[in-house]
């Protein structure tokens, strides 16, 4: 099945999220402050990601009607 605009979104989405998480595990916090940032955009990141999944879930089930 050929990708979707929506796949490509969530996988850009997941690609930023995966960047963010690796910095935090590697330690590339230095201070509380850039913690916060990091936990901020990886819980923004998550809450695109089922953002476009439910539009596209909701998309295929208009195209299927």
């Amino acid at each position: 099945m050929a990708k979707t605009v929506f796949d490509v979104l969530d996988d850009k989405l997941a690609e930023l999220q995966q960047s963010q998480e690796e910095f935090l595990t590697s330690g590339g916090a230095k201070d509380f402050p850039s913690y916060r940032e990091s936990c901020g955009a990886i819980r923004g990141l998550a809450a695109a990601r089922r953002e476009v999944q439910d539009l596209s879930r909701n998309h295929l089930e208009d195209e299927d009607d």
